[in-house]
């Protein structure tokens, strides 16, 4: 269930930029088209990498393809709130916002999928200092830090 909200902001993210676009006299329907593809190959090769770690660590966890799209998914709502409040304040609105998101998401990330990695840890009986254990931590905070660096990579050509 948690595939749609993600999508929802997917979509919602597109229409902001759109909109700052916009207010800049720099739309066009080919750019629309550019910030949606974008969005989605980077989201694609978000999820692919995260699968291909997970493989490479062999970390056999119940996480599904859904669930990291739907995983990485979320930081478009901050990405949302950070193009609001730049049209809203300016460059300053901007980056404070989107560093208070950056912050939420990179520490909901840790939160939910370090549950998630290390619940099947504690069930196949690994060790809690163990070199797999410290794979999957590493591996989570890699994750998490990606998200802000996506958040910003995303946005910060949108407002001038």
């Amino acid at each position: 269930d948690t595939y749609v909200p993600a999508v929802m902001a997917f979509i919602t993210y597109i229409l902001v930029a759109g909109l700052a676009l916009g207010t800049q006299n720099r739309f066009s329907p080919d750019s629309l088209g550019l910030q949606a593809s974008s969005a989605l190959a980077w989201l694609i090769v978000e999820v692919l990498a995260v699968l291909l770690s997970l493989y490479l660590v062999t970390i056999n966890t119940d996480l599904t393809t859904i669930d990291l799209l739907a995983f990485a998914g979320y930081k478009y709502v901050g990405m949302i709130m950070g193009l609001i409040s730049g049209l809203l304040f300016g460059h300053t609105g901007y980056y404070v916002v989107l560093s208070w998101c950056c912050l939420s998401i990179f520490v909901f990330m840790i939160r939910t999928l370090r549950l998630k990695l290390l619940s099947e840890a504690a069930a196949e009986g690994v060790l809690v200092r163990g070199a797999k254990n410290q794979l999957r931590m590493y591996l989570t905070m890699a994750i998490a830090a990606a998200q802000p660096l996506f958040m910003y990579w995303l946005t910060y050509h949108l407002l001038r």
